[in-house]
């Protein structure tokens, strides 16, 4: 029996990106759907569920983005899975790894709040990870986003068990109005104790 093809809606193909989602030339496929509520949500369109996105499926994904593949290889770039949240398409996302081979950089874009089966499924197949954590606090976390964290810290320890904490860049926001410099360091120092080094501070502009 032929294994199912998964297919996810995408609210966004922006090609020609340098340096802002990953290493090298990228294109941004950003896929509608999220189980956050950030209140200062840089994607809000994604959240949308009465939109009617075009569907995509690898193969279809594939044939939109191959235009690109001089500059991904001359430039060691490739595609970035942003959203909305892209690791909740984890299927697609390896099913696209099938169709492009080991020469594109795939990057996953996440906030890491999804049921840990999704990671276990990506862990093989992406080069990077681009975790924008919030804020460690379980308390600051759900006030900002409206979810708890526990999938969150359960996956950072899957993906440093199983190897992948040098390829994970951490985005600590510092968040007006729901966290301050001091809970970004405390933040910071919870990530390096489970084994992560790479941190990206910066301040949302609301």
């Amino acid at each position: 029996m032929d294994k199912p093809v998964h297919t996810a809606p995408v609210a966004a193909i922006a090609r020609h990106r340098l340096t802002t989602d990953g290493q090298g030339v990228t294109t941004l496929v950003a896929f509608a759907g999220c189980p956050l509520r950030c209140r200062y949500c840089l994607n809000p369109h994604t959240l949308d569920t009465e939109q009617a996105w075009p569907l995509y499926d690898a193969q279809r994904l594939y044939d939109a983005v191959r235009i690109d593949a001089l500059y991904f290889l001359a430039t060691q770039g490739g595609i970035t899975f942003g959203g909305g949240e892209p690791a909740l398409r984890s299927g697609l996302i390896a099913e696209f790894r099938a169709l492009c081979g080991t020469e594109w950089r795939l990057t996953v874009e996440t906030s890491l709040n999804v049921a840990g089966e999704h990671i276990e499924a990506l862990l093989p197949v992406v080069d990077e990870f681009i975790i924008d954590i919030k804020d460690m606090d379980p308390e600051i976390y759900r006030s900002y986003t409206g979810r708890p964290n526990d999938r969150v810290i359960d996956n950072l320890r899957r993906i440093a068990r199983q190897g992948y904490a040098d390829r994970t860049q951490l985005r600590i926001p510092l968040i007006p109005q729901y966290n301050e410099m001091e809970a970004v360091e405390r933040s910071i120092g919870h990530l390096r104790s489970l084994g992560f080094s790479h941190f990206d501070r910066f301040t949302y502009r609301t």
